[in-house]
């Protein structure tokens, strides 16, 4: 048993994506007796400056060691970032260090891991369960499913409101050096399948699930994280194969999406454009032409897909003037945070869309809540 477990008494998340994990050793519950969780919000969203404002659309790495808490803790202090991603540690220091965020925060945590194939993948003290690749070799989804349920109860249980699985990209092209074993295989429609059982055995515990990477990492024969990778496909191409699964999972209610970083000329041919900060890409493709409307997280800013054509917080800024609405550790948080204001004042982004992205985050993740209390 983990002794120092979170307990959620409720969720309501006031930007980037409204969660809120109340937990038993942060004293929110005072807001909550004499205000409404609606009042609440929005006493709280008003408190913010504009800095805090675009800080709350930012997730950055935590690190669940004396060195790390340090830092993430003058990050949330300083900037009062909105969002945290776990990559390592183990299930009790992780909790721990959750509880102390959560405690020197103003605006409660979106607290988030990548966790493909359970907490084992980034915990220790926590049994890893298999890789996409080796559950492409079964024939029964209703398994897929079941460890979709408990690779929920993981998260919920350490405080975890957002994984980011299933990978939903097929694996279509051998010469692959970052997807591989991490996509369910080259078949399309298992792909679809899996990924659909996966994501509802998460969302029906109640933690949201994120289809990856958009609009198809598969056929790729270069790593994002060290450069940006080239798909020439066409339209045509793109629908019949890699986007199928993304919109099957769109149409199930996939509570998020993480868009990557890729360069494909039939989406967007201006030169060096990776897809996660296309217009193109998540507004004309995403939310336009397949119509989702849940969150969009993009890839990790920090890395070289984007880092190396789009330096200091330009990459944050192109991001969130795309139609992203959580920017994934950007290299430099004062950066983004600059370069954001400069857009706005460059009249490329607005801050009644800063505003909107929460105001619409808050209504999404509402119906997405009602529909978990339903499910059970």
């Amino acid at each position: 048993m983990l002794n120092c477990e979170l307990q959620v008494h409720g969720m309501k998340k006031i930007i980037c994506s409204l969660f809120v994990s109340i937990i038993e050793v942060v004293s929110f519950a005072q807001y909550q007796s004499n205000l409404s969780q609606t009042a609440w919000v929005d006493s709280v969203f008003a408190s913010l400056n504009n800095d805090e404002k675009i800080s709350q659309l930012i997730l950055v790495r935590a690190l669940p060691n004396d060195t790390g808490i340090s830092k993430t803790a003058d990050l949330i202090r300083n900037y009062q970032i909105g969002s945290l991603c776990f990559f390592q540690g183990g299930p009790v220091r992780q909790a721990n260090a959750t509880n102390y965020y959560q405690s020197i925060t103003k605006t409660p945590l979106l607290v988030t891991i990548d966790a493909e194939w359970g907490l084992g993948m980034r915990l220790d003290s926590v049994n890893k369960l298999p890789y996409q690749l080796t559950l492409g070799a079964l024939s029964d989804a209703s398994l897929i499913y079941e460890m979709g349920k408990v690779v929920g109860e993981q998260c919920k249980r350490i405080g975890v409101q957002v994984n980011f699985a299933p990978v939903v990209d097929i694996n279509n092209n051998p010469n692959n050096p970052v997807i591989g074993y991490r996509s369910f295989g080259e078949d399309k429609n298992k792909v679809t399948q899996f990924g659909l059982a996966y994501m509802k055995g998460m969302q029906d515990v109640g933690i949201m699930a994120c289809a990856k990477h958009f609009p198809g990492h598969g056929d790729v024969d270069v790593d994002s994280h060290l450069d940006l990778p080239v798909i020439n496909k066409s339209i045509g191409q793109l629908d019949s194969l890699e986007l199928k699964p993304f919109e099957a999972l769109f149409n199930a209610g996939v509570g998020s999406v993480m868009i990557a970083h890729l360069y494909i000329p039939a989406i967007d041919s201006t030169v060096n454009m990776a897809t996660s900060l296309s217009k193109n890409n998540v507004t004309g493709l995403l939310k336009t032409r397949l119509g989702y409307n849940g969150l969009t997280f993009t890839d990790a800013l920090e890395m070289k897909g984007v880092a190396k054509y789009w330096p200091g917080g330009e990459a944050a800024a192109e991001a969130l003037i795309a139609g992203n609405d959580i920017l994934c550790l950007p290299e430099s948080v004062p950066d983004a945070i600059a370069a954001t204001k400069k857009a706005i004042d460059d009249k490329k982004l607005t801050w009644e869309e800063i505003d909107n992205k929460q105001v619409e985050t808050r209504r999404y993740y509402k119906s997405f809540e009602r529909s978990q209390c339903k499910n059970g």
